[in-house]
C-alpha cells in the first residue's frame, strides 16, 4: 500500500484506505481531501479535476478541507463531485460551485410491480413514456405556465403541484425539504430566466438527463430495504433532471454579475470561474434567494414528470396508478448550496454547503431526515449508466465527520461528449442493449445515446464501494434499467 500517489502536477497523500490529501501549501487556506480507490484515482488524475479542487481551496471562509466525491471529474471551475463547506458569516457563496444546472437531482418511484409484469410491454411503455414526457433542448413541458404560474412555482415549490393536484401530501413528505426552500426570493430571478422555465415545467432536457424504468436486483440491507419499501425483482422508476435553463440562466446571471461586482475577491482566486459573493453582500442574499427558487421550480419539474409516469403507466397497465403502489420513494438534490450547520473541528459554524455533482447524505437520527425513514437514515439515489445497475443508499454514520454529510451523486463521467460521440454510434449502442441486457432506450436523436453509452462512465459499483467503505453511504440495493428514455 503506497502513502502517496502521483497524479502529475499534484502528489496526493494517503490519510487512510480511500481518503487522499493534498497538503495545503502556499495560499491554499485549507487541505483538500479526494475520497477513491487508486483505481479511481487513475480515471480523476486524466482532467483537471485535481487541480480545480485545490484552486477550490483558496476560497474565503472555506472550512476543514475541500472534497472530491469518488465520481469526481472537471466541472465549470469546481469539480463535479466537489463538496465545500464555507463560512456563512464571514465566507462566500459561488454559483460556479453550485453549477448551472441549480437542483439538477433524482428522484425514486417505488411501485408494486415486477419484472414479470413489465416484461412483453417493455417497447409499448417506452414509446408511451417517451410520447407523453417533453425531453431534449427547448421547449415543451408538462404545464404551459404563465407569468403567475412561474412566480408560485418559484415561491412555492412543491406546495404549488400538491395545490394544483400534480402531487399527494405523501409526495411531499419523501422529497428533501419537502420540496420547498422558505428563503426563495423569486424576484431575484431576472425575467429572462423566468421566460426560458415558463415553457419547461415538466421536462427532462438534454444531456445526462433521463426517465428509467428499473428492476430491484438486489437488497443488501434487509431492515433498510424494508424501511424503504424496496424488495429484489420489484419495478421501479427513477427520475433524473433539474431547473432547466431557467437554473442555467440563473446561473450565467450572477456570475456575470458577480465578476463585475467583486473584482477584488476574484483577483484572489486561481480560477475566475470561481466568482463568489461576500457573505452577507446584498449579490450573495440575491444569488441564494434565486438560487432557493430554482431549487424549487427543480422540484416542481421532477414532479410533473413523475406525474405524467404515473399517468402513462395507468394507461399501459390499465390501473390506477394508486393500485400499483406508485408512491415516491424519495428525492434528492446533488447541485444545491445550502445553509447548515456543521462541527468544523473546534466549533459548530453555520456554512454554505456546496455541493456541485454531490448528494446529501444524513445519518440515522438527524432531524433533517424525513420522518418515515430517520430511524435508518436518509435514503441516496446514485445513478449509474444505461448498461449499469443505479444504487439506493443511506446516509452513513461517519458523512457528517467526515464529508458535511455528503456523498457521491452518479458514476461520473470518464469521457467527453465530444469524445464520445467519436468513439461511439448511437443506433449500434440501442441495439446492443437491447439484444444482449434486454434494455430499450429511446432519445430524441442518436447522437443523445451515443453520448450517454455505458462506456462513457466511471464503474459506479466501484464508487458505491469506496462510499460504502467508507462509511458515508451504505449500499441499500442495486437496481437495472428495463427501459430508458434519454433527454
Amino acid at each position: 500500500m503506497t502513502d502517496t500517489f502521483d497524479a502529475g502536477d499534484v502528489t496526493l497523500e494517503r490519510v487512510r484506505e480511500h481518503v487522499w490529501e493534498i497538503p495545503q501549501e502556499g495560499e491554499m487556506r485549507v487541505p483538500a481531501r479526494v475520497l477513491a480507490s487508486e483505481r479511481l484515482l487513475e480515471e480523476i488524475k486524466q482532467d483537471r479535476t485535481l487541480q480545480q479542487l485545490r484552486n477550490t481551496t483558496h476560497m474565503p471562509g472555506i472550512r476543514k478541507y475541500a472534497l472530491c466525491m469518488p465520481d469526481g471529474h472537471q466541472g465549470y471551475g469546481f469539480p463535479v463531485g466537489g463538496v465545500a463547506g464555507i463560512d456563512a458569516e464571514d465566507g462566500c457563496i459561488s454559483p460556479g460551485a453550485v453549477g448551472y444546472d441549480i437542483n439538477c437531482g433524482v428522484r425514486m418511484m417505488r411501485t408494486n410491480l415486477t419484472y414479470d409484469d413489465v416484461q412483453g410491454h417493455e417497447e409499448e411503455l417506452v414509446d408511451a413514456l417517451f410520447e407523453a414526457v417533453p425531453s431534449g433542448l427547448g421547449g415543451g413541458g408538462v404545464v404551459e405556465g404563465d407569468r403567475d404560474t412561474v412566480e408560485s412555482v418559484l415561491a412555492r415549490g412543491m406546495d404549488w403541484a400538491l395545490e394544483e393536484g400534480y402531487a399527494t401530501e405523501d409526495d411531499l413528505a419523501h422529497c428533501e425539504d419537502e420540496g420547498y426552500r422558505p428563503d426563495a426570493d423569486p424576484g431575484a430571478v431576472s425575467q429572462k430566466a423566468k421566460d426560458r422555465g415558463r415553457s419547461q415545467i415538466g421536462s427532462l432536457g438534454s444531456g445526462n438527463h433521463f426517465l428509467e424504468v428499473q428492476r430491484v436486483t438486489d437488497v443488501f440491507l434487509d431492515d433498510v430495504g424494508d424501511a424503504y419499501g424496496l424488495e429484489e425483482d420489484q419495478i421501479v422508476v427513477l427520475v433524473h433532471c433539474g431547473s432547466r435553463g431557467l437554473g442555467h440562466q440563473v446561473c450565467t446571471d450572477f456570475l456575470r454579475e458577480i465578476e463585475q461586482t467583486h473584482k477584488g475577491l476574484l483577483s484572489q482566486l486561481p480560477d475566475r470561474e470561481l466568482a463568489a459573493a461576500p457573505a452577507g453582500s446584498p449579490l450573495a442574499e440575491e444569488y441564494y434567494g434565486a438560487m432557493c427558487a430554482a431549487i424549487n421550480f427543480a422540484w416542481v419539474n421532477r414532479q410533473l414528470v413523475m406525474h405524467r409516469t404515473r399517468e402513462v403507466f395507468a394507461d399501459v397497465f390499465d390501473r390506477d396508478w394508486r393500485d400499483m403502489g406508485m408512491e415516491l420513494l424519495y428525492d434528492v438534490a446533488h447541485n444545491i448550496a445550502k445553509r447548515e450547520v456543521h462541527d468544523v473541528g473546534d466549533e459548530e459554524r453555520e456554512l454554505f454547503v456546496h455541493r456541485k455533482g454531490a448528494t446529501r447524505a444524513f445519518p440515522a437520527g438527524n432531524p433533517e431526515v424525513p420522518k418515515a425513514y430517520r430511524d435508518v437514515g436518509q435514503p441516496i439515489i446514485i445513478p449509474g449508466s444505461m448498461g449499469a445497475g443505479s444504487y439506493v443508499l443511506r446516509g452513513g454514520e461517519h458523512s457528517m465527520a467526515e464529508t458535511f454529510g455528503s456523498t457521491a451523486h452518479g458514476a461520473g463521467r470518464l469521457m467527453s461528449r465530444t469524445q464520445a460521440k467519436r468513439e461511439f454510434w448511437g443506433g449500434d449502442v440501442q441495439d446492443d442493449l437491447r439484444e444482449t441486457q434486454k434494455v430499450y432506450v429511446k432519445a430524441q436523436s442518436g447522437a443523445t445515446i451515443a453520448e450517454e453509452a455505458p462506456g462513457v462512465y466511471k464503474d459506479v459499483d466501484e464508487v458505491v464501494r469506496v462510499s460504502d467503505a467508507l462509511g458515508i453511504g451504505d449500499r441499500v440495493a442495486r437496481t437495472f434499467p428495463v427501459c430508458n428514455v434519454k433527454g
